[in-house]
């Protein structure tokens, strides 16, 4: 694949939040940039509005004739479409240069210096956190990311004059394996995805798998605890990192009157009085990751403290849209047992003593199946759970895998409702939660703004 010889770039499963990133950097290069998306949405509607000729209908007939040249036309795709997609089936049988979105990522972090970061969780944020603190400081980058980021309203930052790309490396697929990091970060390795890698055991080796792709030079920061074996080539340091203890840590961590403010320990020193710009408990770990990225990139002492106490968050990522003296609504993609687990940990340090809910959308048939008793366990957490129907994304129903799994092991003393996703709203009106939290990968934030109507009336 040459960038430059490109003349066209044909997205299919343009509105993806990874490959809407890409979508951006075509357009940035003077690219004609079209593509299919099965569902028009808010994200799909910018992408029209910065140039790209999007369509929402499976349909060989509305691909643009200008992406019809194989010569010169890129095809981009993302693993969730099926293999059958006629779009899809179009392009492959016609002969055209057909990539995964990650393979077209590999391709920019062999032509610079990556920035990658891994893991269960904690990815997005962590990525979009060293993206910010680099970007503002004199050292910049480019970076992908996998939200969108509340800084600069975008998933793609661009820079002219730094050869630093930050990516978030998804395991999905064996994704992050086409990718060449110059550093990477895992930041935690909670099996998922076992419809792809089968076993727990397999899912690890993945990642050691993609430690070995770092480059001889590079480095690899590395979250204390963690089950995998690093797999590094000779010439890679390792640096470990946690809230606690490693490499790089925090040391007289304090919590109050909204605010988390913490010193960052390094190899390099200490920085005092580093302030956490979204004061949620987990970002503490995710901003040590994020500053040992940037600091061994050479951000100074000031910049570290300043990135951080500006950052302003990722868009469904402990998301507030209302916070006041009466209530509180925010959003986290949380959608996995772990990343429950610590957002209901983290929503009772910020709001001791409330009664908490959580409205929760089950992602994949088959994460359900894998982990309804984990799911149960996070969620009896709260004070009361509100549970939807399982959004399917690109799966097809697994007989006798529902929400009903997990509702039936939701501990005693939690109240609890099933419903359907489109009963949500009245819910929310008859029960009026002072603290409520909106949790999963799904399509349910669709009613956020109906949820804040509902929710501010009172």
């Amino acid at each position: 694949m040459n960038v430059d010889t490109i003349k066209a770039v044909y997205f299919i499963g343009a509105g993806g939040i990874g490959m809407s990133a890409l979508v951006r950097y075509f357009l940035s290069k003077g690219k004609l940039v079209a593509g299919y998306d099965r569902t028009q949405t808010e994200l799909t509607s910018h992408l029209m509005e910065e140039g790209a000729q999007l369509h929402f209908e499976e349909n060989t007939a509305l691909i643009p004739d200008a992406c019809k040249d194989k010569a010169s036309t890129l095809v981009v795709y993302t693993p969730a479409i099926p293999a059958s997609h006629k779009e899809y089936q179009y392009f492959l049988q016609n002969g055209f240069e057909i990539h995964k979105r990650a393979q077209v990522l590999g391709v920019i972090t062999r032509s610079s210096k990556g920035l990658c970061v891994a893991g269960t969780h904690g990815k997005t944020t962590t990525s979009t956190m060293a993206a910010h603190i680099l970007h503002q400081s004199h050292v910049d980058c480019t970076a992908f990311l996998g939200g969108i980021s509340q800084n600069y309203h975008t998933n793609l930052i661009l820079s002219q004059k730094s050869d630093l790309v930050v990516i978030e490396a998804d395991e999905f697929d064996r994704s992050f394996h086409w990718l060449s990091p110059y550093m990477a970060v895992v930041t935690a390795t909670d099996p998922d995805h076992l419809d792809i890698y089968g076993t727990k055991e397999a899912y690890l080796e993945s990642f050691s798998k993609f430690t070995s792709l770092i480059q001889p030079g590079g480095c690899l920061i590395l979250h204390e605890g963690l089950e995998m074996t690093p797999n590094v080539q000779d010439g890679v340091k390792i640096y470990s990192y946690s809230r606690d203890s490693g490499d790089f840590h925090a040391e007289n961590i304090r919590i109050g009157n909204g605010d988390i403010v913490f010193d960052f320990v390094s190899p390099k020193g200490i920085i005092r009085d580093i302030k956490l710009g979204v004061p949620v408990s987990i970002n503490i770990d995710n901003g040590i990751a994020a500053m040992a990225l940037a600091q061994l990139n050479g951000a100074t002492d000031e910049e570290l403290r300043s990135g951080m106490e500006s950052y302003r968050g990722v868009e469904r990522r402990f998301d507030f849209k209302i916070k006041n003296e009466h209530r509180a609504f925010l959003t986290d993609y949380a959608h996995h047992p772990s990343e429950i687990r610590q957002s209901a940990l983290s929503i009772r340090e910020l709001y001791k003593g409330k009664k908490i809910t959580a409205l929760f959308q089950p992602h994949l048939y088959t994460r359900t199946r894998d982990f309804y008793k984990d799911f149960a366990d996070s969620l009896s957490l709260f004070d009361e759970v509100i549970l939807t129907d399982i959004y399917p994304a690109r799966e097809e129903p697994i007989p006798g895998v529902s929400s009903q799994l997990i509702y039936d092991r939701i501990k005693e003393g939690v109240e609890k409702t099933l419903c359907k996703k489109e009963e949500v709203p009245a819910i929310i009106q008859e029960k009026q939660p002072e603290i409520l939290v909106l949790l999963g990968a799904g399509d349910l934030d669709g009613y956020v703004p109906q949820l804040c109507d509902i929710l501010n009336k009172r």
